[in-house]
């Protein structure tokens, strides 16, 4: 909601940009989205680190 506000402050100030930066929005998003995903998957493999590593600790924690 609030980009959409932001959105008509500076269609109202400069309509030209903000219909530039209506347009060009999805091109960026579209650009960025391989970035997401590559922090995603980096952040799925550190997790998945991080349990290995802390699975012998959780397993004398049960036993103990």
């Amino acid at each position: 909601m609030l980009k959409f506000l932001l959105w008509c402050v500076l269609f109202i100030l400069c309509w030209p940009l903000a219909i530039l930066a209506l347009v060009l929005y999805p091109v960026v998003w579209l650009i960025l989205l391989p970035f997401r995903l590559v922090g995603v998957a980096v952040s799925g493999v550190l997790e998945l680190i991080w349990s290995l590593f802390s699975l012998p600790a959780r397993l004398v924690r049960k036993i103990a």
